[in-house]
């Protein structure tokens, strides 16, 4: 498949899933079939937010979460920064960021679909937050100036991208001097051969385009980010590879000791090269566009 391929792939999923929550259906999926809040046993998806966080946003942005982590927990997000989610579809993220940044600050999510834009959208209005923006456009091609972001975050949605390259070299473009990277990814652990990686494209894409973690490490590097850290939190095992590959039509028996302890979840950290800064007032203001 092609970059463009993938692409469509990517976004009819995903513009589906929005389709599900917005319509009532009570789930939605990615990695799996759906999250633990819905009564689903999904092991990459299920349990990522507190209560306290789930009490602060629209139920249909907690169905329509399709991450693999919860970067807002990864990073401390202090008042007045601008804040974007690459990825953004539900607005899970956004919203709960722009809680964390208050009213001088701002969160922005980036997603291609429309589907999932219409629902952050919804789920803002909800939520009656007034410091957040979602905007159409590619993670490859982010649609906003040359350092005008603090933080960026973004939720097992780079694993996605055919050119992870581009990603974050658009992702150090947009951040301002010494701004983090600070972003929730599916990554390989080690050697995986072809064919069980094929496999893995069941788990609904999400470990399709995974990267090793060394390599990882050093397309970060390529782009210009130092401090590069990872930092493992849920290592899927035999048991859930049989949950997600149940009932697709293949042999489970077979490919779940071939997968055991090779895929996990990770928080991916990096720092944009500059001066660090306490608070907004030496960073030239929060205003990101």
């Amino acid at each position: 498949m092609n970059a463009e391929n993938i692409r469509e792939v990517v976004r009819e999923k995903y513009g589906q899933a929005a389709m599900q929550v917005s319509e009532g259906a009570g789930k939605s999926s990615c990695c799996g079939a759906g999250t633990a809040q819905t009564g689903c046993c999904d092991p990459i998806t299920s349990n990522l937010y507190d209560e306290i966080q789930t009490e602060q946003i629209p139920q249909e942005a907690l169905l329509a979460s399709l991450g693999c982590g919860n970067p807002t927990a990864l990073e401390t997000l202090n008042p007045g920064e601008t804040v974007l989610d690459l990825g953004s579809g539900g607005g899970i993220d956004v919203l709960l960021s722009a809680r964390r940044v208050g009213p001088k600050g701002k969160a922005i999510g980036l997603d291609m679909t429309d589907e999932m834009l219409a629902l952050a959208r919804e789920n803002q209005r909800k939520a009656g937050i007034k410091n957040a923006e979602f905007l159409k456009g590619e993670i490859e091609n982010i649609p906003l100036p040359d350092g005008s972001v603090d933080v960026i975050i973004s939720n097992c949605v780079i694993n996605l991208s055919a050119d992870k390259e581009r990603v974050l070299r658009e992702a150090f473009r947009v951040l301002k001097q010494g701004g983090r990277f600070a972003v929730s990814d599916i990554i390989v652990r080690g050697e995986m051969p072809l064919d069980v990686k094929r496999s893995m494209e069941l788990w609904a894409g999400c470990v399709a385009g995974a990267l090793e973690e060394t390599e990882y490490r050093r397309k970060l590097a390529i782009a210009g980010f130092e401090g590069i850290n990872i930092e493992p939190t849920r290592v899927y095992r035999m048991e859930d590879a049989r949950q997600l590959l149940a009932d697709q039509g293949i042999d489970v028996d077979q490919i779940a000791p071939l997968v055991d302890g090779k895929f996990m979840s990770g928080f991916v950290r990096a720092k944009k090269p500059g001066s660090s800064c306490c608070g907004p007032s030496c960073r030239g203001g929060s205003d990101a566009r």
